[in-house]
């Protein structure tokens, strides 16, 4: 075994060779993978090989395309068969609501080039006979969907990986990592020690244990999860007499199955309430090729369903039944990324639908080490979306949840309870108990949504339409724009950047100006490939140091930036507030009025201008003021210590202040047309595309500066627009595509995988070829980013992405937008629709 590499890859399933793979096409040959037994011997080799494109989080959908596009080349590569089966696959619905749901996945397909297609059950059923198409009243079809051989994919990414030179190490586990003080690891082995430059924790059920070698403890756990597979079937073998062709998987949304034809019988497996975590502390590394005991008790009332649903099941002999661990993270997506304050240490476990994902994870992640950037909007991967408050008992309740809810509808103003409450400000009590707020999590801290009349339930009613609480919504706007108003903004993320450079560090760092002394900026910051990573307010303290204000949920993926950019003599200091800081934010035109009542300073305009920031005294406590507002009125926002939180806010009731919560500040913000980071300002935008370039600085040297000029030279491909929907009784929720009536293809729509876009009768004849972004003149142009109503003017408000040459189209009739299956007539905001010229904010 050789001493050196740049590169070890710990762990040897279907991702860890994916990642090898990648990182030797991308020309990093000098890579070591090691595992610990032979290749898939955790959970790649039982895994029942099901693979598909549609996904939450259209970014990851994305990668779930170019995985299962990536699997011919693989074959041809490595010479390995995958057992590819493009068979497509249904999802069924048996309820408004469920249609609802098929409804916006079949939308968000469109724009990101995927050909689904809303199809009745009778059409479903002719695809797969043993369904009893009663029990449905529609379903989704998408042709890209299947199943392979695990062990075959798994050895064809290994494989391919050697041919390109890298190099696999099995039978000798991992036993230590130290790091030297220069960086370089020292991987520890019961054969040796190999110096590696990069280490990858792609250790699957023994990611926690890679990490815990390094003092990390990875957001990951492994639950058992159960399929069988059935005899051999004599309907199946008349499907495939009489169609030439394979049966289609089918996901049962009601049943919370999913079941498909292999070989002559049928595999099924379900996502059971009851389910259970295997080895939750720890994982026993003499853990093999082996599966756990089944319990077809704990999944019968799912075979209940199934039984009923697809009636010829309950005549077949069942053959053998898999109960086997997967990692999950808390949300059910992967863990991929470096690791903040570790040189060098990079993840991707926690796949736990590594046949959909492990090869768009392994692109990223080479991507990522080589090239310095993913290449693609990876955040719902990040292993940076967690903060330290994912604690082992916080990711045992939340996988437990995600696990048992995999196939449950999610509705979009639906909050889960598991692990909570976790985090809570000293006003969490006041909120709930005296307020009869509904509260919301934002990076596990609790939030106050919106306030419920007194004596009614403070919960939500969940829907995909328009809810309870949409009137009190409309109250809280119109308490904020005609008087005055409070909320809470602790979840915004806090930083202090102190030292001798810390200006000239800031004014690298970030895109716009770095504000005077006293004063306030809003900044951009740019990755060197001039795409939008950041979004800050920057306030300059007459003491020198520097305060920025952020996103909550990226705080850990800006401190991994910061980080990595700081000078190594230390002469910088970045800290990462948290919960050392809250606020209150006072917004209307009566907010003066209340901040003169509690302020013993003067903050008349002239004194306290807007974008001002101020150490001063409010209520008799010490704080710091920034004159600015995300509601677009004139506005204030309070920061103080915890301590001083409570007589700060009961000052300010007080003065009658009303309360508004997080759904009125964003339907506020919609009415000023600003965004949102995470939905309009994300990295795979341009700041010119985003809207941003007024606060872009292109006279200084800046990270990202020469990728910016070239876009302002050139012109964005893409604008951010507003735009005024004619909705009915539901608004957008982001995701939707947006229609235009255009004579030409204008190139901002993602291509079609190229992978068949056809559905089959009962006699296996393809029966339509599906575009799914044109009809008629219309054709799919852009995509919304995120909505809602504005109460303050009422109008159905939405933002969204267009190609430039659309952008400032304002005539009627040209747009509409797709909201639950119905396009509604839409047209384009050049100016916000509330004070289009600020002048309120300025008073």
């Amino acid at each position: 075994m050789r001493e050196h590499a740049r590169v070890v890859v710990i762990g040897g399933g279907v991702v860890g060779c994916s990642v090898l793979y990648h990182l030797a096409k991308a020309g990093w040959t000098d890579a070591i993978l090691i595992e610990r037994s032979e290749l898939t011997s955790g959970s790649s080799w039982h895994a029942a090989g099901g693979f598909h494109t549609l996904n939450g989080d259209p970014n990851v959908a994305k990668l779930q395309a170019y995985t299962v596009s990536l699997y011919r080349e693989l074959e041809e590569l490595s010479g390995q068969s995958c057992g590819l089966h493009l068979t497509g696959g249904v999802m069924m619905a048996n309820s408004p609501e469920r249609m609802d749901y098929l409804r916006l996945a079949h939308a968000k397909g469109r724009y990101l080039g995927m050909d689904t297609e809303i199809i009745t059950p009778n059409e479903a059923a002719a695809m797969y006979p043993l369904m009893d198409p009663s029990h449905f009243i529609g379903a989704l079809w998408d042709p890209v969907e299947g199943h392979l051989d695990p062990s075959g994919t798994t050895h064809a990414y290994a494989k391919a990986a050697r041919k390109l030179g890298a190099t696999i190490v099995l039978r000798n586990r991992v036993v230590e990592l130290t790091q030297e003080p220069g960086g370089a690891w020292n991987v520890v082995t019961e054969h040796g020690t190999i110096e590696a430059e990069h280490v990858v924790n792609c250790g699957g059920l023994w990611a926690r244990e890679v990490g815990r070698m390094v003092g990390l403890e990875l957001p990951v756990l492994a639950m058992e999860h159960m399929y069988f597979l059935t005899e051999p079937m004599p309907e199946i073998a008349e499907f495939n007499a009489r169609t030439g062709r394979e049966m289609v998987g089918v996901i049962d949304l009601p049943g919370e199955i999913y079941t498909r034809q292999e070989r002559g019988g049928v595999l099924l497996g379900t996502y059971e309430k009851e389910c259970r975590p295997w080895s939750p502390k720890t994982t026993p590394w003499d853990f093999g090729q082996e599966l756990l005991v089944p319990d077809l008790d704990r999944i019968a009332p799912s075979l209940e369903v199934g039984f009923q649903h697809f009636p010829a099941l309950g005549n077949a002999g069942i053959k053998q039944v898999i109960n086997g661990p997967f990692t999950f993270a808390p949300d059910g997506n992967p863990l991929v990324g470096p690791v903040q304050g570790l040189t060098n240490y990079w993840v991707a476990c926690g796949v736990m639908a590594g046949f959909s994902q492990g090869g768009g994870v392994g692109l990223v992640l080479a991507n990522w080490m080589t090239e310095g950037d993913p290449g693609h909007d990876v955040f719902g991967m990040d292993v940076a979306r967690f903060g330290e408050w994912a604690t082992p008992r916080y990711t045992s309740a939340k996988v437990r949840e995600n696990y048992a809810r995999r196939f449950s509808l999610r509705f979009p103003n639906e909050e889960l309870s598991a692990a909570r409450p976790t985090q809570t400000t000293p006003l969490y009590d006041i909120m709930t108990t005296e307020r009869n707020a509904v509260m919301g999590v934002t990076w596990g801290l609790e939030v106050p949504l919106w306030f419920a009349p007194e004596g009614t339930p403070a919960r939500d009613e969940l829907s995909f339409h328009r809810s309870n609480d949409f009137n009190s919504v409309g109250a809280e706007v119109r308490a904020v724009r005609e008087g005055v108003g409070v909320t809470e903004i602790a979840n915004f993320a806090k930083y202090v950047v102190t030292g001798p450079g810390a200006e000239g560090w800031l004014d690298h760092l970030l895109a716009g100006a770095v504000p005077r002394p006293g004063r306030i900026a809003l900044s951009p910051m740019l990755n060197p490939a001039g795409k939008l990573i950041g979004d800050f307010t920057v306030a300059h303290g007459t003491d020198g140091r520097f305060h920025l204000w952020g996103s909550s949920a990226a705080q850990i993926y800006h401190m991994r930036w910061f980080e990595a950019h700081l000078p190594a003599d230390g002469s910088i200091r970045v800290e990462r507030l948290g919960m050392k800081l809250m606020g209150l934010m006072l917004a209307g035109p009566r907010s003066r009025e209340v901040l003169a009542a509690l302020s013993d300073h003067d903050v008349s305009n002239a004194a306290f201008r807007f974008m001002d920031h101020r150490t001063m005294d409010v209520a008799g406590v010490p704080g710091m003021v920034n004159r600015l507002s995300y509601t677009g009125d004139l506005g204030y926002e309070i920061w103080v210590e915890p301590c001083y939180l409570r007589a700060l806010y009961r000052a300010v009731k007080a003065e009658g202040a009303s309360d508004f919560g997080m759904r009125a500040l964003l339907s506020t913000r919609l009415e000023k047309n600003f965004p949102t980071w995470f939905a309009e300002l994300r990295p795979i935008y341009g700041a010119a595309e985003g809207g941003m370039e007024r606060f872009v600085r292109l006279g200084k040297d800046f990270i990202g500066r020469e990728a910016a000029a070239r876009e302002a030279e050139a012109g964005p491909r893409l604008r951010r627009v507003g735009l005024a929907i004619e909705a009915a009784d539901a608004d957008v929720m982001g995701d939707e595509p947006i229609w235009a009536r255009v004579d030409r293809d204008y190139g901002s729509v993602a291509p079609a995988h190229g992978l068949g876009a056809e559905r089959f009768d009962a006699e296996g004849r393809a029966v339509a070829k599906i575009d799914a972004r044109r009809d008629g003149d219309w054709r799919v142009v852009g995509w919304v980013t995120s909505g809602g109503y504005g109460h303050g003017v009422r109008l159905s408000l939405a933002q969204g992405y267009l190609p430039a040459a659309l952008a400032e189209r304002e005539e009627t009739g040209l747009f509409e937008v797709e909201i639950l299956g119905v396009r509604r007539p839409a047209r384009i905001l050049v100016e916000p629709p509330f004070d289009p010229d600020g002048t309120r904010m300025r008073a």
